[in-house]
């Protein structure tokens, strides 16, 4: 998942029960009884009870097996990447399927740890994607607050004091791209951005495709308030490059089923730089990888399932991005509906469904874009976690993970997640246990995101909710949870930037 929270009434009857061993240590209500169609109900039950822990699990040795042979990173551009391509790959084939494993260009922004001193005292802060890199003596001038409305006009920089100035500007609603251009217009050194939500986060990306003219750092809300409380003399010192790599994803489909209703089901395959990605997204793929071999390649289904592994999600989300670019208005009308599924092992874990209805209120960004259908697909993922015996909440399309370039593209979507860097509440701890006002992962984008730090019971509830959620909706599209038609289908065809 990408750098960048996360309550919804669970609505269900439940009364047939049966042994799940996926997910739960005791008699579980049976998922089933979630579905209008018991024929489809009872094909989604039998996958979700193939797809085990262990099994999970053992993809997930390998997956660290990869990395510790590899520096310890399954980064994109790496050696651990290309590992982790060749095993999944190989893998489906081992299963039957016919894979394809198409090229994609990628920019890869390397940035070290950035030097920043104002007034003489060092601050946090990290540089934003494709952010310039200055001299090795760094580039210095007065910290000068930006008053007028976000930063995105040059006009917005008008005044002397800007000239040879490092600029503080509000995250705002602009692109960063915006607020940089505007800005080295009118002659500054530098700018620092400052975020606009009470998070401990800080991060964004200027765009592999923008000429960057300017260093650009960012700093967390708090942080801003007092550099704008208390501006004073700035140096920055930042050490930055970009990198041209090729970098593959990972297609399979399966050959039976409805080829203009298909169900695609998707996970990333690369870590960040800094760890072996073993919960984000080692976890995801486990369980997509292990739902797609108890499938099989020809199963008795009625709309065709197509599974993606994708690469270069941690640069911006842009091996699903290019994907869904490459399709025409036809092959993104035969795609019924996207799950996705990153981080689903947390170590201190919740159990997430992404707002399909839009429950969740508008944060600071606005509302995300939601595709007509997208509220059946939460009503199915949240009926079958109450069904498991845990009570979801509301995660939000916030644009951090592989489902964005389909939501944009019109697609219904959908998915489970455990949690990232966000700490978990009281209410929460309560709620599933675990350690209240501690990150749901502690290791999230760390070298520590290892296969000791996986939380079983959370692979095994949202591993086999993977399986039980393809197989459903392979079976039946239509009801109450179901999707549009392919006759009412809106779509909209993404270009390149």
């Amino acid at each position: 998942m990408v750098k960048k929270s996360r309550t919804i009434p669970a609505v269900v009857a439940v009364v047939a029960l049966t042994a799940f061993p996926a997910g739960c240590s005791q008699r579980c209500a049976n998922p089933g009884q979630a579905s209008g169609n018991p024929a489809a109900a009872e094909f989604a039950t039998a996958l979700h009870n193939k797809v085990t822990t262990d099994a999970m699990m053992a993809h997930l040795s390998k997956l660290q097996d990869i990395a510790n042979a590899n520096n310890g990173t399954r980064a994109v551009g790496t050696p651990g990447y290309e590992a982790s391509v060749d095993y999944v790959a190989n893998t489906l084939r081992n299963s039957g399927f016919d894979v394809q494993t198409p090229e994609f260009s990628a920019r890869v922004f390397h940035g070290d740890k950035p030097a920043v001193t104002v007034g003489g005292t060092a601050v946090e802060a990290r540089p934003l994607e494709f952010s310039l890199g200055t001299p090795p003596d760094g580039v210095s001038g007065p910290l000068v607050p930006v008053a007028i409305g976000d930063g995105c006009q040059p006009a917005d920089y008008d005044g002397p004091r800007v000239q040879g100035a490092v600029v503080l500007v509000e995250r705002g609603t602009c692109p960063f791209a915006q607020k940089e251009n505007a800005a080295a217009q009118r002659g500054a050194v530098a700018m620092i951005v400052t975020d606009n939500v009470d998070e401990q986060q800080m991060g964004g990306t200027l765009g592999p495709d923008t000429d960057v003219k300017i260093p650009v750092l960012s700093v967390t809300k708090s942080l801003g308030i007092q550099l704008r409380a208390q501006p004073g003399p700035t140096t920055i010192k930042l050490n930055a490059s970009v990198q041209n790599v090729k970098a593959r994803n990972v297609i399979a489909q399966t050959k039976t089923g409805s080829p203009t209703d298909v169900v695609m089901a998707g996970a990333h395959l690369d870590s960040v730089p800094e760890g072996p990605g073993i919960n984000d997204n080692g976890s995801g793929v486990a369980a997509v990888l292990e739902t797609a071999v108890q499938l099989g390649s020809s199963p008795p289904v009625h709309n065709a399932v197509r599974f993606a592994f994708w690469g270069a999600e941690e640069l911006g989300l842009i091996g699903s991005r290019n994907y869904v670019e490459s399709l025409n208005l036809d092959a993104l009308k035969d795609l019924a509906l996207y799950l996705n599924f990153d981080m689903l092992a947390s170590p201190n874990p919740g159990y997430f469904t992404y707002d399909g209805d839009q429950s969740l209120p508008a944060d600071a960004r606005g509302q995300p874009v939601v595709p007509e259908g997208s509220a059946g697909i939460e009503r199915t993922l949240v009926a079958y976690l109450n069904s498991a015996g845990k009570t979801a909440q509301d995660t939000s399309f916030d644009g951090r993970s592989d489902y964005d370039g389909f939501t944009l593209a019109g697609i219904p979507a959908g998915g489970l997640f455990s949690g990232a860097e966000v700490k978990k509440s009281a209410e929460q701890a309560k709620l599933w246990g675990g350690a209240a006002d501690q990150p749901f992962d502690p290791n999230y984008h760390q070298k520590t995101d290892t296969l000791d730090h996986i939380d079983r019971t959370s692979l095994g509830v949202n591993g086999a909710g993977v399986a039980y959620a393809v197989a459903l909706y392979a079976q039946d599209l239509g009801g109450r949870n179901g999707v549009p038609v392919l006759a009412d289908r809106t779509r909209h065809v993404l270009t390149k930037p």
